[in-house]
């Protein structure tokens, strides 16, 4: 008897296998087979990379657009999270990117190769960030201390409403300055106290506290 072709007979058949290959024997798929004669592609070795982002330097130096355009389609993404966070909002952080990516332009004949072309980039941005930062805090210290002469009391910017379900990012950009910060440099980014200190001009002491502010804020927000 047979079914669409197959038969049955030899289904019932314990000397015969389900495949019709002597009892005992081991299938062994081909897609196995084939994997197991493949050979494991090498990860990029890092005189490759070095390799490659020279040449990528070489070609920007020498007037190539695409190579440009290359670099920025590789680090972009990276670099813009990092500015949103920074600055606490993506339109400051579109203006940070631009700002940034026309700066490395101009700084490319700097690059030396100790490091990969991606950590050049980010302390590039993080600097330019920082610079960002630095200047907006000075400019709204001037604008209260304007605003106290004058006798104003209103506050500077409207209060905050409480929005549920909110998002890391949106939430980050609920944190005070200070806190936002200091926990983007730290939980974020993965400097040290002492380091988030230095890039911040702050005491370490000062960066502990302002973390765990911002972690605490967060977990509110976050609720």
């Amino acid at each position: 008897m047979t079914l669409q072709g197959t038969d049955l007979s030899k289904l019932c058949d314990p000397t015969i296998g389900p495949c019709g290959e002597p009892p005992g024997s081991i299938l062994v798929s081909p897609c196995v087979t084939e994997a197991k004669q493949r050979q494991a592609v090498p990860f990029p070795s890092k005189d490759t990379t070095g390799k490659a982002d020279a040449d990528l330097v070489a070609r920007c130096l020498a007037g190539d657009v695409d190579a440009f355009e290359t670099i920025y389609q590789q680090h972009a993404a990276r670099i813009y999270t990092l500015a949103c966070r920074m600055a606490g909002s993506p339109d400051d952080g579109e203006d940070l990117l631009q700002e940034i990516f026309l700066q490395a332009h101009r700084k490319l004949g700097g690059f030396k190769g100790d490091a990969s072309l991606g950590t050049w980039l980010y302390r590039l941005a993080l600097n330019h960030c920082l610079d960002f930062v630095r200047s907006r805090r000075a400019k709204m210290g001037r604008l209260t201390d304007t605003l106290d002469a004058d006798g104003a009391s209103e506050p500077i910017a409207p209060r905050e409403t409480p929005i549920a379900r909110l998002d890391l990012e949106r939430a980050l950009e609920q944190l005070p300055e200070g806190c936002r910060q200091a926990f983007v440099l730290h939980d974020v980014e993965g400097f040290d106290h002492k380091e988030v200190a230095g890039l911040l001009g702050i005491a370490e002491g000062t960066s502990k506290s302002q973390v765990f502010k911002a972690r605490g804020k967060l977990r509110a927000l976050l609720k």
